[in-house]
């Protein structure tokens, strides 16, 4: 028989990897908190209030599920303006959920947002632009890494690469400027509506104000609202590689 460790010879490991997993699927395995990571799985970030109705429990039992969530390293919280949306932690997770809805023979739901469509497509956010062109806009610089991921800046911060800078200068758009205001440069922004993260900061402000100052979207007077014009569609179809 196989001694027990004494206070002369710990375990290295305080937790082991097979009390580790079982954790995570006990943590997985509750129904409420099952559809809570499957609502999740599209990869669009939601409420408490939101998982609650979509898991069939009551805001405090939400509130206790997306806590062990959190605990086991499952999903993450972003908090923008007075609101908490909870998502996936990373791909790692999607994908184990993947595997499993596989082997379950599951399906997931269709995000559906219920966002006027006169502010869906493009609208301001603060100085930047939000909406589903704006999500794809941050997408692509992330797909082409002309941005890349700048962890000491922060968790949702970027850094642009040297192909990105010859893009945005060849844009007309002037990052030095840029870089010297005292704010951040590029980070994440999560999009109210599409629930995906958009572009902030100074460099999310001038991309912004160049598509205003080139006439690819318009400002509406009244509303937060931009509407994308027959040139911003030609322009960043050549320039960015988008087709909307």
């Amino acid at each position: 028989m196989r001694p027990l460790p004494s206070a002369g010879n710990p375990i290295h490991s305080p937790i082991r990897e097979d009390a580790l997993l079982s954790k995570i699927a006990t943590a997985i395995g509750e129904p409420a908190r099952t559809r809570m990571l499957l609502t999740l799985l599209d990869g669009h970030a939601r409420t408490s209030t939101e998982l609650a109705a979509l898991a069939e429990v009551t805001p405090s039992t939400a509130s206790a599920h997306l806590n062990r969530l959190r605990e086991t390293r499952l999903i993450r919280v972003a908090a923008q303006g007075r609101h908490r949306y909870y998502s996936l932690r990373g791909p790692e997770v999607a994908r184990l959920l993947e595997h499993l809805g596989v082997l379950a023979g599951g399906i997931t739901k269709k995000f559906v947002p219920s966002t006027p469509a006169a502010l869906h497509k493009a609208r301001t956010c603060y100085d930047h632009m939000a909406g589903t062109i704006a999500v794809a806009l941050h997408d692509q610089f992330l797909r082409e890494r002309w941005l890349i991921a700048d962890p000491p800046a922060g968790i949702d911060a970027y850094n642009i690469t040297r192909s990105g800078l010859k893009t945005l200068e060849r844009l007309g758009i002037d990052v030095a400027a840029a870089r010297a205001l005292r704010r951040r440069l590029a980070y994440a922004c999560l999009d109210w509506s599409e629930r995906r993260p958009h572009l902030a900061g100074a460099l999310g402000a001038a991309l912004l104000q160049h598509a205003v100052t080139k006439k690819w979207v318009v400002r509406d007077l009244n509303t937060r609202a931009l509407s994308l014009t027959k040139l911003g569609e030609r322009e960043m179809a050549s320039q960015l590689g988008l087709k909307f």
